[in-house]
């Protein structure tokens, strides 16, 4: 039973809101007129799995938990599967050991979307798991990946065949064939994000899983500057004969203003050194 494709576009549709539900904008940087936002998911609460993949064959086994940053209790491990229903772990599936939920024996009806819910009732983080029937999965990154990080997807057999080459196909299309069985993406980009999978030459197919990847988003803050308006450059300072010639006037107004106010006043004038002082 091949989950991804039975759900088509109601499943692409349910990955993209965990995504943007767990999505913070955190501003991480100002310099100049450039303010830097990081669109990136929180690992708070997260859920973890080990072996750290989406993909499993049929009676894997595996252990999930729910883990806060320096803590781990989390949370509360929840599934909701192809069938649709909701359950926490312990009720009609999984094995709780401590902090952890284990499934011993995986089968494709364990297929479906696990996440972390608090106490609370609010949902943390959220990983499609699929359990397939067949002889090939795809080993792809259970978290979104930094946008410009190097990406390795890999062709997982049950069986090793003869012939490892593998063909990778996102969204349907054939990208590249790898004689390795691995494709790496040298740096990711929101062009690569999809559904991707694999095939074999003797054996069937992969199923699908999501690649997201954390984007940064720059944004030019200037067009938010108001305009100013136009202010005239400011005056050059005077040049200094101007300055001479107008302290020689302004003595000269001095001298002449003490002059009339001594003569108004029918009183004699002695000079006394440069000054000119009314003779009493």
């Amino acid at each position: 039973m091949d989950f991804h494709r039975k759900e088509g576009v109601v499943y692409k549709t349910l990955l993209q809101w965990v995504s943007l539900s767990a999505a913070r904008m955190q501003t991480t940087r100002l310099s100049g007129t450039t303010l830097l936002f990081s669109l990136a998911v929180s690992l708070a609460a997260s859920l973890r799995i080990s072996p750290s993949r989406c993909q499993f064959f049929e009676l894997d086994s595996v252990s999930l938990s729910c883990e806060d940053q320096g803590s781990s209790a989390g949370g509360r491990v929840w599934r909701n599967t192809t069938e649709g229903r909701s359950s926490e772990c312990g009720a009609d599936w999984g094995k709780l050991r401590g902090s952890s939920c284990n499934i011993s024996t995986l089968y494709p009806s364990d297929s479906g979307v696990y996440w972390c819910e608090s106490g609370s009732g609010e949902h943390r983080h959220a990983v499609n798991i699929t359990v397939h029937d067949g002889a090939v999965i795809l080993e792809s990154p259970v978290l979104p990946v930094n946008q410009g990080q190097a990406v390795t997807l890999r062709c997982r057999y049950q069986t090793p065949p003869s012939n490892l080459t593998a063909a990778f196909y996102k969204d349907g299309s054939l990208v590249r064939t790898e004689a390795a069985g691995e494709m790496t993406i040298p740096a990711v980009s929101t062009s690569d994000v999809g559904l991707y999978r694999c095939s074999n030459s003797e054996l069937e197919g992969s199923p699908e899983s999501w690649l997201a990847v954390r984007v940064r988003l720059m944004v030019d803050i200037s067009i938010f500057k108001p305009s100013l308006p136009f202010l005239p450059p400011p005056l050059p300072p005077p040049p200094p004969s101007l300055c001479w010639s107008l302290c020689c006037w302004l003595v000269s107004l001095s001298l002449w203003s003490l002059c009339w106010w001594c003569c108004s006043s029918g009183r004699d004038v002695k000079v006394v050194g440069r000054e000119l002082l009314p003779e009493m």
